[in-house]
């Protein structure tokens, strides 16, 4: 079984930091699990659900150590690698390239007149 793509977005409640989606082998989708932050570091949470008697038990969850680790992995380097090109694009500046044309044989009032359309750019 291989995780085909993982989706994540970022939230912020409390302790969860984002939702995500994992695919497997293009055929099996497991939504909503959660991006928490512990007091360990983060982890993922599993889907869940709250009884009527207010415990809450796993809509879908791993049965073995290695599958919880491989899910919990590929979710956490989505995580972080959106918050990464999030944070770069916020620090991403924008330049915007003005050209003037002259011909060779400009009259001076015409390169006046061009030099200060091009200084209000």
């Amino acid at each position: 079984m291989k995780i085909t793509r993982v989706t994540v977005r970022e939230i912020d409640m409390n302790m969860v930091k984002g939702l995500a989606s994992v695919v497997f082998d293009d055929c099996f989708v497991v939504h909503d699990l959660r991006v928490v932050d512990g007091d360990r570091g983060y982890f993922v949470a599993m889907p869940s659900r709250k009884l009527p008697n207010g415990e809450f038990k796993d809509i879908a969850h791993p049965l073995n150590q290695e599958t919880r680790d491989m899910i919990q992995e590929a979710v956490l380097k989505a995580f972080f690698q959106m918050k990464k090109e999030k944070e770069s694009r916020k620090n991403q500046r924008v330049v915007e390239v003005k050209e003037i044309r002259m011909s060779p044989n400009i009259d001076t009032n015409d390169l006046n007149t061009k030099m200060k359309n091009a200084i209000k750019f």
